[in-house]
Order: structure tokens, then sequence, then C-alpha cells
């Protein structure tokens, strides 16, 4: 698949985003103007969507370039990016891009990562691999992210530095693998959740260094709940997979008997 036949959907799920949302719809047309945008928004009372099909309709490209998913209630992280494969799929895009709207996820990094799909079926935007960073975060939240994505990787052994991290590019032939419909994970545990089950499906995973920046505009969706949620659904996928190693070895081990 050469990058210049592929077909790109960035899908961006909004809440609220009415002042973050242009600037980064501007971003992404500058850096990659070939990409579609489907902004996933889940009845933002501020009028987001609105304001997304504004931007749509005065769009110069002229190709429905982007388009806007409107949703009728807030139901968390995970199912505005299910609507938006589920969407991507039927739309026949090889590619599909996780990327926030508040710009944290810097357009600019988005050619690195989509450099590596020809070689991954998962692309993920890293901030804890080497050159990867954080900026305008505070010590509380980088230890936080650090230490839970060391928890998750001493929980389920999964073999990735940033499992939370919400810039990723998937192949759409990864997606059309994975059952999606058993996803009920929300929050950022679903992006540990579907790290999980592309590894367990074999996929091969590749982290690429990207600049996280801390939002300048609105407001943040990170909650206690939101933290909590994580925490007990990876200490549970941990326990699972634990489980199935031990199987495992029992097999080979009664099974060379």
């Amino acid at each position: 698949m050469s990058p210049g036949a592929r077909r790109v959907l960035v899908a961006v799920p909004t809440y609220d985003e009415r002042e973050s949302l242009p600037g980064a719809l501007a971003r992404l047309a500058e850096h990659v103007p070939e990409a579609d945008v489907l902004v996933v928004d889940d009845g933002s009372p501020d009028g987001t969507a609105d304001l997304a099909e504004k931007i749509a309709a005065d769009d110069p490209r002229g190709r429905d370039a982007i388009r806007v998913l409107r949703r009728t209630a807030k139901e968390g992280l995970g199912p505005a990016y299910l609507a938006a494969f589920a969407w991507a799929l039927e739309g026949g895009y090889d590619v599909v891009v996780e990327m926030d709207a508040d710009g944290s996820h810097r357009a600019q990094d988005l050619p690195s990562v989509l450099d590596k799909v020809n070689e991954a079926d998962l692309v993920i935007g890293s901030r804890w691999v080497r050159g990867g960073k954080v900026v305008n975060w505070p010590l509380r939240r980088e230890l936080l992210s650090r230490g839970a994505n060391l928890y998750t990787r001493l929980a389920t052994g999964l073999p990735v530095k940033d499992a939370t991290a919400g810039f990723r590019a998937y192949r759409a032939d990864l997606l059309r693998t994975m059952p999606l419909q058993d996803v009920a994970s929300q929050g950022y545990g679903f992006q540990i959740d579907m790290t999980l089950r592309a590894v367990r499906a074999g996929a091969r995973v590749v982290e690429v260094p990207i600049t996280f920046v801390e939002r300048e505009a609105g407001v943040s969706k990170m909650s206690g709940g939101i933290i909590g949620e994580a925490l007990v659904s990876v200490a549970r996928w941990g326990a699972a997979e634990r489980s199935r190693q031990v199987a495992g070895a029992f097999r080979r081990l009664f099974g060379r008997a």
C-alpha cells in the first residue's frame, strides 16, 4: 500500500471542543491535506457539531474532506471511536487514525506516524519511547501516565511503552479481524484494551516518538472515574492473560509427557 494510494481517515471525537476544534482541523489540513477527517460529536451542548459542519462546508478542498458524525449523548471515548471505526470500514478507508481535538496531538507528527503504516498494523504515537516528550505537563501528571503504563506492562505483559496513548493509526485490515462488537471499555482503558486485542490478534505494533502538548483551550475530560475504570480493567485483563499463559504452559507440558 503506497502512501499516495491509501485512503486515510482521521477520527476526532469531540465533546464541548468549540474553542479548540477549528485550530485542530486547520493544522490537519496544513500537514496532511490528503487525509479525510471525521468529527465524532457526542451531542456537545456548546455547538461543536454545528461549528464543525460550517468548517466542513467552507473547506476549500471540495471533496467532503471533513465529515461530522452526530451522536445524541456523551457515551465516552471508546464508543465514539468504535462508531468511527464502523464508519471508516463501511467507507472503504485503508487507515484509521485516532486523534484528540484539543491540540495535544500535533498534526505535524502525523506524517511520521503514517510513514510506519506500511510496516505495521498499529502505529502508536508514543510519549514514552526515546525521542518522545510532553510539554507543559505538571510532574504529577507525567508520573501518573508513566506509572499507569508501567502498571499495564507489568500486569498484562504488553510490549508497549505507551499503551494509554490516544494518538495512533490502525490499518483497516487489522480492525476487520478484531471483534469490535465485544469491546465495552470506555475512557483511557479503551486504548489499553485495543492494544491488547491487537497484540493477541498477532498484529505488528510500532511506537513512533511524538511531542504531546497540554491543551491550551477547553477543559480536560480526565477524571477519577476514568482512571479508576482503567485500573480495574487492567487488573482484570492482566489476570486473564496470566491465566492463559499458565493454561498454555500446562498444555505444552502435558502434551510432551
